[in-house]
């Protein structure tokens, strides 16, 4: 599942980006009925306070810059102070208003009134950079359907025969089919592989001791004899980098 947060307080405009957002999936759905399904929830917001005040982790955010009250820029500094690391494209009438966006790391923006043909071309670079910006994120597929999990949000995976489980930090637990090697090859170097079928995030570690590595939540997986000296060395290099 994608989720889509719209916040403009021009209830026509929001009601027209949510409708061409919908119009796209479905016509990306359409294209090929074999190929994979993007399934979406979209939201809509009036004002910064209320997309602020929601609960629901976004994974795309359409933002308009000039609003009454809480303007754009500092709803998305907040949404970012908050630990928002999804994609960002800004909403404007006035493209030099771009300029002053850097430090809240917008994908891109769509300046009012815009065309349909090109807020397509946004969102098909943005589809390719989800499926490709391992950095971030992991795309994860699961025959049709398709969601976008956060590396930060990823406490430890855990792999029991074929099938991988993630273990997030919301407490659910999302489960697939791949290789822990094929996926260690997707995430980044806060990750390290104590055992054979467990890859955990340095982030979460609370402590290490006699070859069980204690987790956020007090989880405890266990740290292979093999690698338990590459472990301690990766916690002090972890450790320096932070």
């Amino acid at each position: 599942m994608i989720y889509i947060a719209v916040c403009d307080d021009d209830a026509l405009m929001a009601d027209k980006i949510c409708m061409v957002i919908l119009n796209f999936f479905h016509k990306k759905n359409n294209e090929n009925r074999f190929a994979k399904q993007y399934n979406i929830e979209v939201a809509q917001f009036l004002c910064g306070e209320a997309l602020l005040e929601s609960d629901k982790q976004f994974d795309i955010v359409f933002l308009d810059i000039q609003m009454k009250n809480m303007d754009g820029m500092e709803t998305a500094r907040r949404l970012r102070g908050n630990g928002f690391k999804g994609f960002l494209i800004f909403i404007t009438v006035m493209r030099e208003m771009v300029f002053e966006s850097f430090a809240v790391q917008p994908y891109d923006y769509l300046v009012k009134p815009f065309e349909e043909f090109y807020f397509e071309k946004i969102m098909e670079r943005l589809l390719h950079s989800m499926c490709n910006n391992s950095e971030k994120s992991l795309l994860i597929q699961r025959g049709y359907d398709s969601s976008i999990i956060s590396f930060d949000n990823i406490v430890y995976c855990e792999v029991i025969d074929r099938k991988v489980y993630l273990h997030l930090s919301t407490l659910e637990v999302v489960d697939f089919y791949d290789r822990i090697d094929k996926l260690e090859a997707k995430l980044d170097r806060r990750f390290y592989r104590c055992h054979r079928s467990y890859l955990i995030n340095m982030k979460y570690l609370r402590g290490y001791k006699n070859g069980i590595a204690r987790m956020e939540g007090g989880t405890q997986i266990p740290v292979s004899r093999l690698r338990s000296r590459a472990f301690s060395e990766a916690i002090l290099q972890y450790m320096k980098r932070e």
